[in-house]
Parts: C-alpha cells; structure tokens; sequence
C-alpha cells in the first residue's frame, strides 16, 4: 500500500456542460497543466477547467478505486455530488496561483476518506 497524498476531481467547462473526473498526487499541479492545455485529450478539447469538487485520499488504491467509481456514475448523480459541497459550482481552486493550500483546503481532518466507512 502506498500512503501519499492523491486526489479525485472534477472539472468542469464555464457553462457546465461537460464533467471530467481524474485522479491525481499533485492537485495543484495537475489543475495548472488543465487550464494552461499543457496536456492533450478530452479535457483540454472540452476546455475542463474549472475544480467544481476533489477529494483527498491517503492511499492510490483507495484514491483510483473512487475515481472508478466517478467515471461509472450517471451525470445526476455526479452533480448531486458536486451540489453537496458546492451548490453555486465555484471554482475551488480560484486564487490558488497566490495562496496555494492544496494539502488541507479546508483545514479539516474531516476531509480524509477513510475507505473503511465507504458503504458502496
């Protein structure tokens, strides 16, 4: 088991027509090649660049099993998902080119999944 810092996301473009999960160990990173389209593929011909949701995960294993599970759900219920902590559909990451804080955004320990609790 490989305990390090990964994270799932979700982008979106700015007129939230398309939704993209993906998994990351560098959230920050990761976001700046989405939006400067320093990768090609899905999300840079879609222009996904807006961080509507992530969640941090301690353990690859767990962390690539959640963004399976992501990609395997319908658009409803992946932005059911998104409206629990993001109802307005902010971009989480604005401002993080000045004051990054990608390791603990929220300052809560509430925010590790703890795979152990997953009821699906």
């Amino acid at each position: 088991m490989r305990d390090h810092d990964y994270w799932v996301y979700i982008l979106t473009n700015k007129h939230r027509t398309t939704l993209y999960v993906g998994m990351t160990n560098d959230l920050e990173a990761r976001l700046w090649e989405h939006r400067w389209g320093e990768t090609s593929g899905f999300a840079k011909r879609y222009h996904l660049n807006r961080l509507v949701w992530f969640e941090y995960f301690r353990d690859v294993n767990d962390a690539v099993a959640w963004e399976k599970t992501l990609k395997g759900w319908l658009r409803r219920r992946k932005i059911a998902l998104i409206e629990e902590t993001n109802p307005h559909w902010l971009d989480l990451s604005e401002g993080w080119e000045q004051e990054p804080n990608v390791l603990d955004p929220w300052n809560t320990e509430e925010m590790i999944r703890d795979s152990s609790l997953r009821s699906e």
